[in-house]
């Protein structure tokens, strides 16, 4: 029985949720260089996936021709279930993205996947969550950072600034509003949250 509920508990642990703060993702970026290609390209890499909430596969699977900075969108053509979506992204966000595009075409790479090797080959998705460990270690991290934990982030700072519900759906790609509804409420409830709030202020 005790091991049942040791093995439970691991269960309990792995589905849980710790979103990062908006600090927290820039420490991750500053662990980054701003010069060497592989930073640029992984400082980008981040970018998309915390301010477009874009799961890692999905994220690597883009193309430069999925980008587009004039509307300030991504196109991600083979989403969750194969299916088709896009995505807004910030100005800022939009303009660290381009700086990899930038430095790509710089090394001379022209096709293939948007965030690939310096030769132009795959980024693995083993790659970015070793990565995202590292990151968080040399920031000094407490949390347990990984790439989806970049997109829980993303929806719960669009909950947190009051985005519509059926627009959050659309961002993450997700089947039906009842699915958003209750990722966001395993991320961040609204509810507690605003009870919390709304508390009169204690000094101790």
């Amino acid at each position: 029985m005790v091991g049942n509920d040791t093995h439970a508990a691991k269960q309990g642990q792995k589905r849980a949720v710790e979103v990062l703060t908006s600090d927290e993702v820039r420490a991750l970026t500053r662990g980054c260089s701003t010069r060497a290609p592989t930073g640029i390209r992984n400082r980008a890499l981040i970018t998309v996936m915390y301010r477009g909430g874009l799961r890692v596969d999905e994220a690597l699977s883009l193309k430069p021709s999925d980008i587009d900075p004039k509307t300030g969108t991504i196109r991600i053509l083979h989403g969750k279930g194969d299916k088709a979506r896009v995505v807004a992204i910030d100005d800022g966000a939009m303009a660290t993205i381009q700086r990899w595009i930038d430095a790509r075409r710089k090394l001379g790479i022209r096709n293939g996947r948007l965030f690939c090797t310096l030769q132009g080959g795959e980024v693995q998705a083993v790659y970015v969550r070793n990565l995202m460990k590292r990151l968080a270690a040399k920031a000094g991290i407490d949390k347990r950072v990984h790439p989806h934990g970049l997109r829980h982030t993303h929806a719960a700072e669009l909950a947190m600034e009051g985005v519509p519900v059926h627009v959050i759906q659309k961002q993450l790609g997700h089947a039906s509003l009842a699915v958003t509804d209750r990722y966001l409420n395993h991320v961040m409830p609204a509810d507690v949250v605003a009870m919390g709030r709304s508390r009169e202020r204690w000094e101790p």
